[in-house]
């Protein structure tokens, strides 16, 4: 059952992703679209309120949902922006970074220091992504890779998603995965407005006049997230989260196969080497 739980989680992911970047494509602001997968999210959790009482929620919960609801909506905005400069054959293997941002957290915040290996893990996530892109000029492909918009957008959504998980896995433990995932959602919708309001004001009705031809689209791409989130907390609930990280480093595989096949994108091969190397240097820290 739990490897079904991670491996659906993978899945709706990875063709979440595909409908994001097929949205941006179409003209659709990434801010947009966010904001209206929280709408469309906010439609199914709605009717889920009556499957329990939220008055019997803790003070506990309510901190730590918040907090993980505005870092992961922020987190998202980043994401679909990454998305939308970034072919997703490089999108899928720069998730091999969460652990690496993941360790320098714990380092700066917790002071665990690594072992060896660890660092080594590391060097190779480094030495793979240097593949990623082929040189196009004497200023390397390191430069590249750090220096191109998306990818920084893509590490910034990948700190977010790293800091919000330590409330979001406290909101489920005090909780529980159906309560977090429809507040998650709910929560997720005023700060997605807002974000939009705020940031994105005048772009609004042109999307709106979009969107009206990507009703089904959107309606898909909600209902991927919600699926998504919720077999999040079903691994957060169980304490699958050792186990579920060392299995996602497959959706990288994944995303490099969607981005050849769906979106045309060059140099498969390339990236696919690349991509291994990264998962390799990724398991060796999740074991260190």
């Amino acid at each position: 059952m739990e490897v079904f739980v991670v491996l659906g989680r993978l899945l709706f992911s990875a063709f979440s992703n595909v409908f994001q970047k097929q949205l941006t494509h179409r003209g659709l602001h990434p801010f947009f679209i966010v904001f209206a997968s929280y709408l469309v999210l906010a439609i199914i959790c709605l009717p889920l309120l009556w499957t329990f009482n939220p008055f019997e929620l803790s003070t506990q919960f309510w901190i730590n949902i918040f907090f993980a609801a505005l870092l992961d909506m922020a987190g998202t905005l980043f994401l679909v922006m990454s998305l939308s400069r970034t072919d997703l054959s490089v999108f899928g293997p720069l998730n091999a970074y969460k652990v690496v941002i993941s360790m320098l957290l714990a380092m700066l915040f917790i002071g665990e220091i690594p072992s060896l290996q660890g660092f080594l893990g590391v060097c190779v996530i480094v030495a793979g992504s240097y593949f990623l892109f082929p040189p196009k000029s004497h200023q390397g492909r390191m430069w590249h890779l750090f220096t191109e918009k998306g990818v920084q957008f893509r590490f910034l959504s990948i700190l977010l998603f790293s800091i919000g998980t330590l409330p979001l896995k406290n909101a489920v433990i005090a909780g529980g995965a159906l309560p977090t995932t429809v507040f998650w959602c709910l929560i997720g919708l005023p700060l997605a407005g807002v974000a939009q309001l705020t940031f994105v004001r005048d772009n609004f009705r042109d999307d709106l006049v979009l969107a009206k031809n990507q009703v089904y689209p959107l309606l898909y791409l909600g209902c991927l997230i919600f699926l998504m989130q919720y077999m999040t907390m079903l691994v957060f609930s169980q304490l699958l989260v050792a186990y579920s990280l060392a299995l996602f480093q497959l959706s990288m595989v994944l995303q490099v196969f969607l981005g050849y096949r769906i979106f045309n994108e060059k140099h498969i091969f390339r990236r696919l080497a690349a991509c291994l190397v990264m998962v390799g240097g990724s398991l060796m820290v999740l074991n260190a």
